[in-house]
């Protein structure tokens, strides 16, 4: 049995991931990250979601059970959990949200003290204690016992390095802001403001069940059309942990990850930023893209999908910049995860000393039809065991030549297979994807 997806242990709060599961989980990772007699100091945050509560009280005590010390700091994206187990100098962290998944859902991510995520071996380690139940290990009493304080004004910190990280005026800017009713309502439109903006916040008025609720970087056409309404400059929406963003301009074009990603490499590559003429991407990212990218000299190297595999190859080919379509963007020289807010600032820097529309910018970065299709399934990881699927992906690849490309992959964080199709005619790579998802549903169901 597995645990640890993509992006760490996630199910539907009180189904999959039960309060007596998260104990288990904090209390085997506590006993994996202290080995060497030392007393852990821990950092916990969570999202708005419903379940936040209830888990962070089970984390909260499978970590003091453990003889750790925590700090719980309430509501914070999962980037801010990152950034506050840096500065602060705390022993690990961890990070109660589902991310941008609907509110039922929730999870338990943990960061180590340089605030990147924990190896897929370390992961694997705790998620084998966890498992061992009645196994025998002796608890400390008295004061082995791990304290619990609260503390809400630590994330404070986290807000005041945003405000400083990119130098950017937005005084006389009208931009509206979507905070997926997530973590971000606690911050971004305050930030924003803080720098001169004029701000029109949505989904910022979180009651726990309407978390990424059709708004959100799911959602971003709802940014797109608030844009239009207000005559605004620009929208930024956000997921419910706040490490993604989707961008929309003055015209409600949207911007997502890969648009951004090539708008950030085209400055920085004329600032002198760029030192490794190269920028990592994912197998998901688009072809155009790439192209974009060769145009300047630059080679888009692709990692799986996960921002962990992200920042490992970025780490491997010392590339300052990466990320993901959905929005997960790194910038490595301020941060070892992806910020929705830094990333945001950063464009807006880009947009205001440029001078040139938002939509000129994302005109730049060319778009091949790409198809997505989430086919839910009872066995995702089975599908490469299936004669039939295998065939028909073939028979993509075959009509596709070398002007497209076909990929098929079990998702780490839901119970769905997507299919990709992309390729210069959009109606054959709608209609390639339809069959092969098809195929894929029925093989799978």
């Amino acid at each position: 049995m597995r645990l640890f997806g993509t992006d760490g242990v996630r199910g539907v709060a009180n189904g999959e991931l039960t309060p007596e599961l998260a104990l288990r989980v904090a209390e085997a990772a506590a006993t994996v990250l202290a080995r060497g007699g030392k007393r852990l100091q821990v950092l916990v945050g969570r999202d708005t979601r419903w379940s936040g509560g209830m888990l962070e009280a089970a984390v909260t005590a499978g970590l003091c059970a453990a003889g750790a010390h925590v700090v719980k700091v309430g509501v914070v994206t999962t980037p801010g959990v990152a950034y506050l187990v840096r500065a602060l100098g705390f022993d690990a962290g961890v990070v109660i949200s589902a991310s941008h998944n609907p509110s039922e859902y929730n999870g338990i991510k943990f960061f180590d003290g340089s605030g990147k995520k924990l190896p897929q071996e370390v992961e694997r380690e705790i998620e084998g204690i966890a498992l061992c139940q009645g196994s025998g290990r002796q608890r400390p009493c008295g004061s082995g016992i791990g304290l619990v304080v609260a503390d809400d004004a630590v994330a404070r910190r986290y807000w005041e390095f945003l405000r400083g990280a990119v130098p950017v005026d937005l005084t006389g800017v009208k931009m509206v802001v979507d905070c997926a009713n997530g973590a971000c309502s606690r911050y971004a439109p305050s930030l924003f403001s803080s720098l001169g903006a004029e701000v029109v916040a949505t989904s910022d008025r979180p009651d726990g069940l309407n978390i990424n609720h059709r708004c959100g970087s799911t959602h971003p056409e709802v940014v797109a059309q608030r844009v239009i309404e207000h005559g605004a400059h620009v929208g930024l929406s956000f997921d419910g942990d706040g490490d993604r963003v989707i961008l929309a301009d003055e015209k409600g074009n949207l911007l997502d990850g890969d648009c951004l990603l090539g708008v950030m490499a085209w400055a920085w590559r004329e600032e002198g930023k760029l030192s490794a003429d190269a920028v990592v991407g994912t197998v998901m990212s688009n072809l155009g893209l790439e192209i974009f990218l060769r145009g300047m000299g630059v080679t888009l190297v692709r990692s799986a999908v996960g921002d962990r595999y992200v920042l490992e190859e970025m780490e491997r080919r010392g590339c300052p910049l990466g990320g993901e379509q959905s929005g997960h963007v790194i910038l490595r020289p301020l941060m070892p995860t992806g910020d929705g807010m830094l990333t945001g600032l950063e464009v807006l820097r880009i947009w205001r000393q440029r001078g040139r529309p938002i939509s000129e910018l994302g005109r730049m970065v060319p778009r091949l039809p790409q198809v997505l299709v989430n086919v839910p399934v009872n066995r995702k990881d089975a599908w490469q065991q299936s004669d039939r699927i295998m065939a028909m992906l073939e028979e993509v690849r075959r009509k596709l030549g070398d002007e497209g490309r076909v990929l098929v992959r079990a998702s780490g964080t839901e119970p769905v297979v997507r299919v990709m199709v992309e390729g210069p005619d959009r109606e054959e790579v709608a209609r390639l994807a339809r069959e092969l998802a098809r195929v894929v549903g029925e093989e799978l169901a």
